[in-house]
C-alpha cells in the first residue's frame, strides 16, 4: 500500500505545475494534501477511480486539507470536533480497515511567534485526539507539522533556535506526541540521513538545499512492522514543500 503526503501551497496553482503528472505516476492508494487554499465550489477535481474529500477553511485562500483515495471501505470525518479549532480546515481523518489515517496541517506559529499561544492550545487538543484515535486501532499521522524536531532536521539550527518551527515549545510538543506511542518513520529508518521537505522561496534556498524537514509520516509504534519505507521526494517541484511517500506491507 502506498500513501503520499504533500503540502501543495495552493492546489489550483499546483495543478498548473504538474500535480496530475506526479499523481498519476505515484499509483498511490491514498494521497493527502495540505494547504489546498480553496473552497469546494472553486475546484471540481474528478479523478477516475478515486474519491476526493475536502476540508476547507472558512477564510478563503487559506489553509485546508484534502484526501484523495481509491480505497472503497473508508469512513471520513473532519476536524477535532472542537469548534474553536475547526474553522481552518486542518484535519481529515480517514478510517480504513486496518488503521486510521489523520491528515493534518498544523498551525504555523508565524513571525515573532505571534500565534505560539494558540499553537500550544491546539497541540494539547491534537495530542488528546491522537491518543483517542490510537486507543483501539493503529493510527498514521501525516502532513505538514510545522516543526523541525531535531537539529538534524534543518540546515541552520543555531540561527533558527527561537524562530517559528524550531522553538523549544514546538519541539517539545513533537516529543510528547512521539512519547505517546508514535514513531517518526523516516527518522526511524534513516537515523543519520539529512533530508528536507520545505525550502524558503528566498535566497535560492532550494537550489542550495537550505531546508527544513517539517512534513512527516508518524505511525503507532505497534504498526511500525508494517512500514516498508518512507521516502522524501525533493525532486518533485510545484510547491515550496516536496512530497513524502510511505509504503506499507500487506497486513
Amino acid at each position: 500500500m502506498r500513501l503520499i503526503s504533500w503540502n501543495v501551497n495552493g492546489l489550483r496553482a499546483c495543478l498548473q505545475k504538474g500535480f496530475m503528472k506526479f499523481f498519476n505516476e505515484t499509483d498511490c492508494d491514498v494521497f493527502c494534501i495540505q494547504e489546498t487554499k480553496l473552497q469546494p465550489d472553486q475546484l471540481d477535481l474528478c479523478i477516475p477511480g478515486y474519491r476526493v474529500f475536502l476540508n476547507s477553511a472558512d477564510k478563503k485562500g487559506y489553509s485546508g486539507t484534502s484526501v484523495i483515495t481509491r480505497c472503497d471501505d473508508v469512513n471520513v470525518t473532519y476536524g477535532m470536533g472542537i469548534d474553536e479549532h475547526d474553522h481552518e480546515g486542518r484535519i481529515i481523518i480517514t478510517e480504513l480497515p486496518d488503521f486510521r489515517l489523520l491528515n493534518v496541517y498544523v498551525p504555523n506559529t508565524q513571525r515573532e511567534l505571534a500565534r505560539l499561544s494558540y499553537r500550544m492550545e491546539w497541540e494539547e487538543k491534537f495530542l488528546e485526539l491522537c491518543k483517542r484515535l490510537d486507543s483501539d486501532k493503529p493510527l498514521i499521522i501525516c502532513g505538514d507539522m510545522n516543526v523541525a524536531h531535531e537539529e538534524i532536521d534543518l540546515k541552520n539550527p543555531k540561527a533558527n533556535r527561537r524562530n517559528a518551527g524550531f522553538t523549544d515549545e514546538e519541539r517539545s510538543c513533537m516529543t510528547r506526541l512521539l512519547d505517546a506511542g508514535f514513531t517518526d518513520t523516516f527518522r526511524a529508518l534513516y537515523p543519520d540521513k539529512v533530508a528536507y521537505t520545505w525550502w524558503s522561496y528566498m535566497g535560492n534556498a532550494r537550489a542550495k538545499d537550505i531546508g527544513w524537514r517539517i512534513d512527516y509520516f508518524l505511525v503507532s509504534d505497534r504498526f511500525m512492522d508494517r512500514v516498508r519505507d518512507c521516502v522524501i521526494l525533493p525532486h518533485i517541484m510545484g510547491s515550496d514543500h516536496c512530497p513524502v511517500m510511505l509504503e506499507l506491507t500487506n497486513g
